[in-house]
């Protein structure tokens, strides 16, 4: 009988496989795709950590301790997986990202800049945005290459003794006196405690989350810039911006030789992860191609690559980390909604402590499951 199963080998499987181990504990993870693999939300070449979060202030001591793992995961590897730029959040004075920015900053003490479009192109001269627009700049913003965290927090796993099986499908599981049976197209499996991280796969695994996480397609655009020396990572920060298209995230230049872009809720298309469309489409582009026009003239060149990813949505568009039905042999991370890489390894630690001790160090009352199911 293993400790721990973990269901799921991603970005937040990973971790919490890497964690458990390290703790000791006896870990089989379990991932029906590759490893890593580009079918889920763990993919895409870059993928943003900023510190002044305005979601929420509660995410703040939870970045501190990411960044912290993140470090200790880099030496554990011996490469580099966090790349700093700092980051821009921008929008009108009132928009929900400046305001919760500035709060967050205030709070936390945060070094900051809040700079006019003007003073921004003068600084930063990749980014074109309109004079009513406000941007705040935090210098320890950047972006994590996910398919090497994974990478990471597996391998990192395995020398601490976990079993990890890729292209193994989980049919279903149960929770049997003294811990849980999981059953896959392989053999079946017994273990004291279960952490489910599956994704945009989680409601097919645990029916009661089915009404409260919606997949959602996503797609990720890089083109080549015309001056290309205004993208580069050193003079050309992590963004997030909110403009009259919608709310835009993107990327310096890194491995494919174009700045990349995404919009939050691309087309506002709900999925099912299994017959999602995974290609992309000439719609698609120009949802992109409308934003980088506008703002970011200068990366207006020809397309390098488009891919496409999925978001697990919650409803207030906060995560689920919790034990399911308060039962101390099963352990949950699900709904990240579009915001949740950056904090993988942070999420690793806090699922250790749930099935390890049944509770955490850290305050996660904000990811409480009940507060979806109650309202």
């Amino acid at each position: 009988m293993y400790d721990a199963i973990v269901i799921g080998a991603g970005g937040m499987g990973s971790a919490a496989a890497y964690h458990l181990a390290r703790r000791g504990a006896g870990v089989l993870a379990l991932e029906q795709f590759d490893i890593p693999h580009d079918l889920g939300s763990s993919h895409g070449i870059s993928r943003i950590i900023r510190l002044a979060y305005w979601e929420h202030p509660d995410y703040v001591p939870l970045l501190r301790r990411a960044y912290e793992l993140w470090r200790e995961l880099e030496a554990a590897a011996g490469e580099r997986l966090l790349i700093v730029t700092g980051n821009v959040d921008a929008g009108d004075a009132n928009s929900p990202n400046i305001v919760g920015v500035r709060e967050a900053c205030r709070r936390f003490q945060l070094p900051h800049e809040e700079l006019d479009s003007t003073a921004l192109t003068a600084r930063f001269p990749g980014y074109r945005l309109p004079d009513d627009i406000v941007s705040i700049v935090q210098p320890d913003g950047g972006f994590l290459l996910p398919e090497r965290c994974v990478v990471a927090h597996v391998e990192g796993a395995q020398r601490a003794g976990a079993i990890v099986r890729a292209r193994e499908q989980v049919i279903g599981w149960d929770t049997v006196a003294g811990g849980v049976r999981v059953r896959t197209d392989r053999g079946d499996y017994s273990g004291a405690r279960l952490v489910l991280t599956a994704g945009a796969w989680t409601a097919s695994l645990a029916s009661r989350t089915a009404p409260l996480l919606t997949p959602e397609r996503q797609v990720m655009l890089w083109t080549q810039p015309l001056r290309p020396e205004y993208f580069r990572a050193e003079r050309f920060p992590v963004f997030y911006i909110r403009v009259p298209e919608g709310p835009f995230y993107g990327f310096p230049i890194h491995a494919v030789p174009g700045m990349k872009i995404g919009k939050y809720h691309h087309r506002h298309e709900a999925v099912d992860p299994d017959t999602m469309d995974r290609q992309c489409h000439v719609e698609d582009e120009e949802v992109l191609r409308e934003c980088v026009r506008r703002y970011f003239p200068d990366a207006n060149g020809p397309t390098m690559a488009m891919k496409t990813c999925m978001f697990t949505n919650t409803r207030d568009e906060h995560f689920i980390i919790d034990l399911i039905e308060r039962d101390p042999r099963v352990a949950i991370a699900a709904g990240f909604s579009g915001h949740g890489f950056k904090f993988c390894c942070v999420v690793g630690e806090i699922l250790a402590d749930l099935a390890l001790d049944g509770g955490s160090r850290h305050d996660i009352s904000l990811f409480s499951m009940k507060r979806l199911v109650a309202t």
